[in-house]
C-alpha cells in the first residue's frame, strides 16, 4: 500500500495531494455561491457535491469515500464507499462534506466551509450507522488534562489552569440546540463564557484547537461525520478530541452495534477515530468566518481562502486564490 507519507514521485504524490485536494473544495465553494441566502440548502448542497465530485476524478489518488452525502441509495454521488480519485497514487479513506454548513450557506450566516480529510487505507472510523457524536475538543494545552467523562466544570477549571489564564477568560463553542440547555448553564455557572453556534461544529473544533484562536474548547453533541473529519485536523494542529457515540434511537443503536461500534459510552480518542499521523485536511471558505473567508465575487474575479493541514508534519498553510469569474460563474 502506498503511504500518504511516500516519497515524492510521479505516481505517488504526497504533499500535493493536499494542493491538489484544495482545488475539490474551492470547486464546492464557489458553486455555491449563487445559494448563498437564497434559502435553499438542497440546491446549494447539490450545486456543491457536482463540483467536487468533477474535481475529484483529476485527483492522482485512489479513495474510498467512508464518510459522504449517505448511502448510495440516497445519494447517488459522494456516496458512503464510492471510489474517487484516478486510481493512481495513495490509498486512501476520505471523508468529504462539500458544505458542512447547508443551513449557514441557505441563510447567509458564517462559518460554512467545503471540507475533505483523508487519512491512509484503513485507519479512518466508519461511524456512519451513528449520527450523532458526543464531542469534546482543545488545543495542546488539553492534551492528557481534560476528559470528556470529567464533569464540564471540572474539565474548563483543568484547561484554564494548563493555559495560565482565569476561567473567566475561557470561551467555549456550543451548538445551539435544545439538547445543550443545561449544558451551556453548566460552563457559565462554572464562570466560563460561551460562544453559540448555530451549525458548523467542524469549523468550531478546529478553532477551539488553533493556536490564539478566540475559543478555547468545543463541547456538546455534534454529527459523527464531523467528529472524524475534525480529527483529522486536531491531528495536525496537536489538539485533544474525544468522543462518544449518541445513538438518538434502539434502531440506530442496533445498527451502531451491528456495524461493530462502540455504542456503550466508550470513549473514542484520536487515534480510534483516526489512526496515525498521516492526515490531511482540507478546507475553503463557502461563507466569512473565523477560520477562513469565504468565496468573494469583485466583477471578472472570485476571491478563495483555504487551509491545508498535514498531521505528518504539523503544518498548517492559508491558500488564497484568484480565479477568472468567466471560468466559473
Amino acid at each position: 500500500m502506498v503511504s500518504l507519507t511516500a516519497d515524492m514521485s510521479p505516481l505517488h504524490p504526497d504533499r500535493n495531494l493536499a494542493l491538489e485536494l484544495v482545488r475539490a473544495t474551492e470547486a464546492a465553494s464557489i458553486r455555491a455561491v449563487p445559494f448563498i441566502g437564497r434559502g435553499d440548502k438542497e440546491a446549494a448542497d447539490g450545486a456543491a457535491v457536482d463540483a467536487m465530485r468533477a474535481f475529484f476524478s483529476t485527483v492522482n489518488f485512489d479513495g474510498t469515500i467512508v464518510i459522504g452525502e449517505g448511502e448510495k441509495d440516497n445519494a447517488p454521488m459522494l456516496y458512503n464507499g464510492e471510489r474517487v480519485g484516478s486510481g493512481r497514487g495513495p490509498q486512501c479513506d476520505v471523508a468529504v462534506d462539500p458544505i458542512d454548513g447547508t443551513s449557514l450557506t441557505a441563510a447567509g450566516r458564517q462559518n460554512a466551509l467545503s471540507v475533505i480529510a483523508v487519512s491512509d487505507q484503513g485507519t479512518m472510523l466508519d461511524a456512519s450507522s451513528v449520527f450523532y457524536m458526543d464531542k469534546l475538543v482543545t488545543g495542546p494545552a488539553g492534551v492528557g488534562v481534560v476528559d470528556i467523562r470529567l464533569p464540564i466544570g471540572e474539565n474548563i477549571r483543568l484547561l484554564a489552569k494548563a493555559l495560565g489564564k482565569p476561567v473567566d477568560e475561557i470561551v467555549v463553542s456550543v451548538l445551539n440546540r435544545p439538547r445543550h440547555e443545561q449544558l451551556i448553564a453548566d460552563i457559565r455557572e462554572a464562570g466560563a463564557g460561551t460562544r453559540l453556534m448555530s451549525d458548523g461544529d467542524v469549523a468550531g473544533g478546529i478553532n477551539a484547537a488553533r493556536h490564539n484562536a478566540r475559543t478555547d474548547m468545543c463541547v456538546g453533541i455534534g454529527g459523527s461525520p464531523e467528529g472524524i473529519v475534525t480529527a483529522c485536523a486536531i491531528k495536525a494542529l496537536g489538539g485533544h478530541i474525544q468522543g462518544v457515540l449518541a445513538p438518538r434511537t434502539d434502531d440506530e443503536k442496533q445498527k451502531g452495534l451491528d456495524a461493530g461500534l462502540k455504542i456503550d459510552g466508550t470513549v473514542y480518542e484520536a487515534d480510534d477515530l483516526v489512526k496515525g499521523k498521516n492526515t490531511i485536511f482540507v478546507a475553503t471558505g463557502v461563507t466569512d468566518g473565523q477560520l477562513v473567508q469565504g468565496v468573494r465575487r469583485d466583477g471578472d474575479f472570485i476571491y478563495t481562502e483555504s487551509v491545508v493541514l498535514r498531521g505528518a508534519s504539523g503544518t498548517l498553510r492559508r491558500i488564497s486564490s484568484e480565479h477568472l469569474t468567466s471560468k466559473w460563474l
